[in-house]
């Protein structure tokens, strides 16, 4: 029997597509599960209508409720894997054939065969990218690494220019819209004033690649015009340059519109060509090959109810209303302000800002980590239900008691005032942590200890962080402001 290939929104490129006839749907209950900012549902529906018009008379498109109306009592189906734990459970409980997941550098099978290969070992990502790279031969020169090391880390630290606006690149290669874009404006506008959808965010012109072409048109640009930069300023954060010298790919990876490998290849052949230093092409590098394979699998690995069974540190307390409406203009922090204000507008923010301001906040917070999993997934274009838990509850939260990350992520204001030019234009000083002008960060870190010590006492990395909290001499005056500082 000839089958037909159902594609899901993760599988829209040419690398889930092996030739046959097709079925995309597109399911207006996705939309309408939870609050989704309004960039994420336009670039999801423009992406599946983009690719529906590409595949022309080879695509049964349809534009339903449900998957099930389209899908129940079909015995003609195959998906390639679908990326979700929800999804592969609807595809289980249907006669459809389920072919191999696509679209990351290594295989289920080949990840599963690494961790068989550890025995008692921790499942770490160095060595998990490390046998990537000797696997794949990327960045490697027979059985070492491309200029004798693994890691050029120490050389991707540098803090922003000093007095600079921006990094002074090119703007890069935007997505031009189309009639496309234009029904999928209306769609939106008209279902959310039915109340069958909630949209939070700005609409905004489509900042983010929804087709192929685009996608690859957006590497060459990445190549050409920030590649040389991004590795020395990876880290950094400057308040009017939203983009820094970052791709933008990782939403069209999550729609499968560009393959990873296609991407590193071409991230590696600049540095072959000398036109690319080897920081950050490593760089490039292991974020791709190394840490999103990582967490896919982890995804996987960890199980179904790892974002929700996993509370190491006690953090129960609700997501305040300022981050569930992306209100940046109630958040007196300036650096959460700017951040949460980029999100906002473009429903993006870069990793350290994901990781060291959001991320950073929220854990000293306590904000309860499942609930902030699901804000991640969607308030950001690119999340996902595989890319957030291990993340967010893991990486970000330490919710998991050190799986992912072997001590939390927290920092004062100090990192913040390093890496970033948000404290100058702050009404807080990072460098006080008790009074008015106390930093919410600064002091929010001693506090964050306070509550965790008597969990993180047996963590040998967190040992000196600890013992300057013994030796805080006004610890419970600052523990007590904390408790009662209103607002964000």
């Amino acid at each position: 029997m000839d089958r037909v290939r159902w594609i899901f929104a993760g599988q829209l490129g040419a690398g889930f597509d092996d030739g046959g006839q097709m079925l995309l749907i597109e399911s207006r209950s996705v939309l309408s599960r939870a609050p989704l900012h309004r960039a994420k549902a336009h670039l999801i529906l423009s992406a599946i209508r983009h690719r529906a018009a590409e595949l022309g008379d080879r695509v049964e498109f349809r534009q339903v409720d449900t998957y099930a109306e389209v899908v129940d009592g079909r015995t003609d189906l195959e998906v390639i894997a679908p990326t979700s734990y929800a999804a592969r459970s609807f595809v289980a409980a249907r006669p459809i054939r389920v072919l191999p997941s696509r679209g990351f550098v290594t295989s289920e099978a080949e990840f599963a065969d690494w961790v068989a290969g550890r025995g008692a070992k921790r499942l770490l990502m160095e060595d998990f990218y490390r046998s990537v790279r000797v696997r794949t031969g990327l960045l490697m020169e027979g059985q070492a690494p491309v200029g004798g090391t693994w890691n050029y880390d120490h050389d991707n630290r540098q803090p922003p220019p000093k007095n600079a606006v921006s990094l002074g690149l090119p703007d890069p290669w935007w997505p031009i819209e189309d009639e496309i874009d234009e029904e999928v404006r209306a769609d939106l506008d008209r279902w959310q004033e039915a109340g069958d959808i909630r949209l939070i965010g700005d609409d905004g012109p489509r900042r983010f690649a929804a087709t192929a072409d685009e996608a690859s048109a957006v590497l060459a640009d990445f190549l050409e015009t920030r590649l040389g930069d991004f590795g020395p300023f990876e880290d950094a954060t400057l308040t009017h340059d939203w983009t820094m010298a970052h791709s933008l790919l990782s939403a069209p990876m999550n729609l499968g519109l560009i393959d990873p490998t296609d991407v590193v290849d071409a991230v590696v052949a600049e540095h072959t060509a000398g036109r690319a230093p080897i920081s950050s092409v490593e760089g490039v590098v292991r974020q791709i090959a190394g840490w999103r394979d990582w967490v896919w699998h982890l995804y996987w690995h960890l199980g179904e109810e790892y974002t929700r069974s996993n509370n190491a540190l006690g953090a129960h307390t609700p997501l305040p209303r300022e981050l569930l409406e992306l209100d940046a203009d109630a958040i007196e922090a300036n650096c959460l302000s700017q951040t949460i204000r980029g999100v906002r507008t473009n429903g993006w923010a870069h990793h350290i800002q994901r990781l060291m301001i959001i991320g950073n906040h929220a854990l000293q917070r306590g904000y309860d980590p499942s609930s902030l999993n699901d804000w991640f997934v969607g308030m950001f274009v690119d999340g996902t239900p595989w890319v957030m838990p291990a993340n967010v509850v893991g990486m970000s939260q330490h919710a998991d008691g050190g799986i992912v990350a072997t001590k939390p992520y927290a920092s004062g204001g100090a990192y913040i005032s390093k890496m970033s030019d948000y404290c100058g234009g702050c009404r807080f000083n990072p460098k006080v942590r008790l009074g008015p002008d106390a930093c919410p960060f600064t002091a929010g870190y001693w506090a964050f200890l306070d509550r965790v010590e008597p969990v993180l006492r047996g963590n040998h990395r967190m040992a000196q962080p600890l013992a300057g909290l013994r030796r805080l001499s006004d610890r419970e005056a600052v523990v007590e402001q904390e408790s009662r500082r209103e607002g964000l």
